[in-house]
């Protein structure tokens, strides 16, 4: 064989394993997708969201934006007063390199469903 052909070959085969990797991973996003409630606080320097379930803290990562709009729309005097809330997300791996690293995951919110001033009775409290 020719270097030509083994060229398109290899170039082939690497087409072939790079989108079976890249459908294998938007299959697996496909079901990671979570409904949570818990605690959120946001502030120019921190938004953290505490999973009343499991007592679990994320750093949060509003992809639509709604979720701060929502908390800006409380006026609040202060920062960081705490909010229930109740999101679709999903969660990923923490930038190591920015202020997320202090939290295990990232909680990135696709879709809020229920923000309110008042924490319900409950693991909230």
């Amino acid at each position: 064989m020719n270097l030509f052909r083994r060229s398109i070959i290899l170039a082939f085969t690497i087409i072939l394993v790079v989108t079976a990797c890249n459908h294998d991973k938007v299959e697996e996003n496909k079901d990671t997708f979570k409904i949570l409630k818990g605690l959120y606080s946001f502030g120019p320097e921190i938004k953290s969201f505490t999973d009343c379930e499991e007592g679990k803290e994320y750093w949060v990562a509003d992809s639509a934006k709604t979720l701060e709009l929502a908390y800006s729309n409380f006026n609040f005097e202060k920062p960081y007063e705490p909010v229930y809330i109740e999101v679709e997300c999903h969660l990923i791996k923490s930038d190591r390199l920015m202020v997320s690293a202090d939290f295990d995951s990232t909680m990135v919110v696709t879709k809020v469903l229920k923000i309110t001033k008042e924490i319900p009775d409950g693991p909230c409290n």
